[in-house]
């Protein structure tokens, strides 16, 4: 069987003008709008270049098909989630578990504000999930939890920090998507991720305690 052929993801070309760019951004944008109305099933290049009020064409100059402009959406997101990972836990001026805190509020807070465009983009996900940038982003993100697991449980064990980094990477995607598929006000969220970080930091103390009682009795 000839190996399956992957969509081109990437931009063709970079905008270097400022009408480029705003071009980029007017579709970008667009598309934003687009999936969040019609979902990834009916997203179309056609559409976002009808909704940016441009031609076919003019977006296939920078986007060589609509797999391209959900992976640029997908990117932004990202971007943007790496910015806050790194901002939060990689603060070293907090405390260790006011940052977890920290960060557990503005991730369900987060999901909840863009739930519709997040759901799309994990519809989307199939489109490009295989993809070499998709992979380097996701590996950027998976650091930045090594790195503070490792802070946070300095003695323990490679099998308890691999433990950690699963239970906090999937607490937050899973729980996060769920809770955000209804709506809730402000009051609500912040009782619920103030509970939610709650459980993680708990048990990231009790991780501590049995690390450090083994530690010192020699157990590894």
């Amino acid at each position: 069987m000839p190996p399956r052929i992957k969509p081109l993801i990437s931009s063709r070309k970079q905008p270097k003008q400022a009408r480029s760019t705003e071009l980029v951004s007017a579709i970008v944008q667009a598309a934003i709008q687009v999936l969040e109305k019609e979902g990834a099933a009916r997203f179309t290049t056609a559409r976002v270049a009808e909704k940016a009020g441009v031609s076919v064409g003019s977006v296939y100059q920078y986007f060589p098909n609509k797999a391209a402009i959900l992976f640029r959406l997908q990117s932004d997101e990202w971007q943007q989630t790496l910015g806050t990972l790194e901002a939060i836990l990689g603060n070293q001026q907090v405390p260790p578990m006011e940052r977890l805190r920290t960060l557990v509020q503005v991730f369900i807070k987060s999901e909840c504000e863009e739930a519709k465009l997040r759901q799309a983009l994990n519809d989307a996900a199939p489109l490009y999930r295989d993809a070499p940038e998709a992979k380097e982003s996701s590996a950027v993100g998976d650091v930045i939890y090594e790195r503070f697991i490792a802070e946070v449980l300095p003695e323990a064990s490679t099998e308890q920090r691999r433990v950690a980094f699963e239970l906090l990477t999937t607490t937050l995607g899973s729980v996060g998507s769920s809770y955000s598929i209804h709506p809730h006000n402000d009051d609500d969220i912040h009782l619920f991720s103030d509970a939610l970080a709650d459980m993680l930091i708990a048990w990231l103390k009790a991780v501590q305690a049995e690390a450090s009682h083994s530690s010192d009795n020699g157990i590894r």
